[in-house]
């Protein structure tokens, strides 16, 4: 089978289409034919070996050659184990419990899943559509519900909000009567409208930790501001959860969120998913017409260096997604 291999980090030049061997379904997995699949910023910080969590995958080099963790297809054979999933399926899902073992392996024309790692995708929801929400949404979700579920009227800011997490958070703000406020880069501003945030900042123009307006839940996927910047931005028993950006302001995030949530009626801190979690409410919101992928453009797998190329640029609306 076809696939994008990296044998050292890098720039995306680094990335290869080579001929690789079809894997074969363990007893508990499924061998799904990948129809589409999407970058996601693991993705990124994986090619460069960038972060320092990201080289436990191969401290010099990586020792998992494909990269990849959300993908759709067609399931076309089942382990001995399988029970819920039959050849001909279509599924979609995150492979991150690939991760340390096995390596991603959504840029490719097959991988193998765990059987509890695939969901049914509806019938409404196109492959492309599908391989853009995993990862994301279950972010976008998780950091909605941070500090309880989001109530309506609240008002809800998302720093970072015209990528792929944003987009989900936006739309289910918005779904659950949430006022909601996108801040991100002038280009993105009118998509942003357009899914329904109420309010946009563009972040070159306007600090939103300093314009006086005060927020009931802030979910940050760009971490550019200081701490204290961030909790003078809550309303009082507002809450703060970090999901990507600065490194430093994650981790910084993690400590001191707990020291601040103990001693005050603000809560602090980082924001996590499991694979997968809530994607069967997001697929209910999906079928409601009330969710939509934003999906900025598509490449097929021999274009995916080119389609990394794009996604450094930090111009991405939405999701990029790969096609075979």
């Amino acid at each position: 089978m076809k696939a994008i291999v990296y044998h050292r980090y890098g720039s995306p030049d680094v990335l290869k289409l080579e001929e690789v061997q079809k894997p074969t379904p363990r007893d508990d997995e499924v061998l799904v034919k990948i129809h589409a699949s999407s970058i996601n910023s693991w993705d990124w910080d994986l090619l460069r070996g960038a972060r320092g969590f990201t080289r436990l995958s191969g401290l010099l080099k990586p020792r998992n050659k494909i990269l990849g963790t959300d993908v759709a297809g067609r399931v076309e054979a089942v382990g001995k184990n399988v029970t819920q999933l039959q050849p001909g399926n279509e599924v979609f899902g995150e492979l991150s419990w690939r991760f340390l073992s096995l390596g991603w392996g959504g840029f490719a024309e097959y991988v193998c899943a765990r059987e509890n790692s695939m969901l049914l995708k509806p019938v409404s929801m196109t492959f492309e559509e599908a391989a853009a929400v995993p990862q994301v949404a279950a972010l976008a979700l998780a950091g909605l519900r941070f500090n309880g579920q989001i109530q309506p009227g609240q008002k809800f800011l998302i720093n970072g909000a015209g990528g792929g997490v944003g987009t989900f958070a936006v739309q289910i703000a918005k779904s659950l009567g949430a006022e909601v406020t996108g801040v991100d880069s002038t280009r993105k501003l009118d998509m942003l409208r357009s899914i329904g945030a109420d309010h946009v900042i563009d972040y070159a123009r306007e600090d939103f930790t300093r314009n006086g307006q005060r927020y009931d839940l802030i979910i940050d996927v760009a971490a550019h501001h200081s701490f204290s910047d961030y909790r003078r931005a809550l309303s009082p028993g507002g809450a703060y959860g970090v999901i990507g950006g600065s490194q430093f302001r994650f981790f910084q995030t993690m400590f001191l969120g707990l020291w601040v949530s103990m001693i005050g009626n603000k809560k602090m801190g980082t924001v996590g998913a499991k694979p997968n979690e809530g994607l069967t409410y997001l697929i209910e919101l999906f079928e409601a017409g009330k969710v939509k992928p934003v999906i900025d453009r598509t490449y097929p797998l021999s274009e995916v260096a080119d389609a990394f190329r794009y996604f450094g640029e930090g111009h991405v609306q939405g999701k990029i997604v790969i096609t075979m």
